[in-house]
């Protein structure tokens, strides 16, 4: 039984798994992870029902269970900045985002780094975080 906030267990036999470099991706529920997903990455559905759970929430959790390093959104090209944005940066201070257009976030979201892709049922529009871990000080 474990006392963790993270339990999922195929989250966490991904990270047990992953190491400096790794990217983990928290996609929303437009995300076309099926068809965008790396070789070496693994796939959790964890879209229970419309907003459930959002991307923030997983995000949240994660944090308690690895380090990052850097994170990255994927960015609309015109208008203003998707309003998750300013969330992903209250829970990840002092750490600048990283932007792409939709296919250059396809790309490195699907590419040989990314262990582990989650999908959310987050409803809000550009509310996709990839992650990469960073390293465990001693």
């Amino acid at each position: 039984m474990l006392k963790q906030r993270l339990t999922h267990p195929d989250i966490l036999e991904a990270l047990a798994s992953a190491g400096h470099g790794s990217k983990i991706l928290i996609a929303d529920g437009n995300y076309p992870a099926s068809t965008c997903l790396g070789d070496n990455a693994g796939l959790v559905y964890l879209n229970l029902a419309p907003g459930k759970p959002t991307v923030t929430e997983v995000l949240d959790i994660l944090l308690t269970a690895v380090p990052i390093e850097e994170a990255a959104v994927m960015s609309p090209g015109e208008g203003p900045e998707p309003t998750i944005f300013q969330e992903f940066r209250s829970l990840l201070p002092e750490m600048p985002l990283t932007k792409y257009d939709r296919f250059e976030f396809y790309e490195e979201a699907s590419g040989p780094e990314t262990c582990l892709q989650i999908v959310t049922g987050e409803q809000r529009i550009y509310a996709n975080l990839l992650l990469t871990i960073g390293v465990v000080t001693p």
